[in-house]
């Protein structure tokens, strides 16, 4: 699987050491930056062209994820889902890992690299990849609302306005 990566200073080296461990998993790593550290960098570049390279590579037929890493990984996440076609998930357990791939079918999965361990992170990132999409109708339904309010912004309609609400 080919896995795109993009950090902030806060998680350059984790995202430099993570990058090994998937490699030796073999998986086909991106690292899209920074390539050096530097205290006020600014993430949203990074993820943003992570995310993108994500969406490219699905839209194409290619198995792809992404990671992307910060301080607490909230402005990662925030940063990545304004990429149209992607569903980033902010993981800080394994029930949120598993959970976002489960029923989200998250592409991206964000990590806050000072909330955690390495080893915690490998954990949650090998969850993550290992963990298929459920399939269920219900959160296929889920998505597709979340990607036509995304396309088009349409809603379904509000059931409280039947009420007078």
């Amino acid at each position: 699987m080919r896995i795109h990566i993009a950090t902030d200073h806060a998680g350059l080296e984790f995202s430099t050491r993570l990058q090994e461990h998937l490699r030796a998993a073999g998986h086909d790593v991106v690292d899209h930056g920074p390539i050096e550290y530097d205290a006020v960098d600014d993430y949203p570049a990074f993820c943003i062209r992570a995310a993108q390279a994500v969406v490219a590579d699905q839209s194409s037929g290619v198995e792809a994820l992404g990671i992307v890493f910060g301080g607490s990984g909230n402005g990662e996440q925030i940063a990545a889902n304004k990429v149209a076609g992607i569903r980033a998930a902010l993981a800080w357990n394994e029930a949120t890992a598993k959970l976002a791939r489960e029923h989200n079918d998250a592409n991206v999965i964000s990590i806050g690299a000072r909330q955690h361990t390495f080893e915690e992170v490998v954990f949650l990132i090998d969850t993550f990849i290992a963990t298929p999409f459920s399939n269920e109708e219900r959160h296929i339904r889920r998505i597709a609302q979340i990607a036509d309010f995304e396309r088009d912004g349409s809603l379904l309609p509000d059931p409280r306005a039947a009420r007078g609400h």
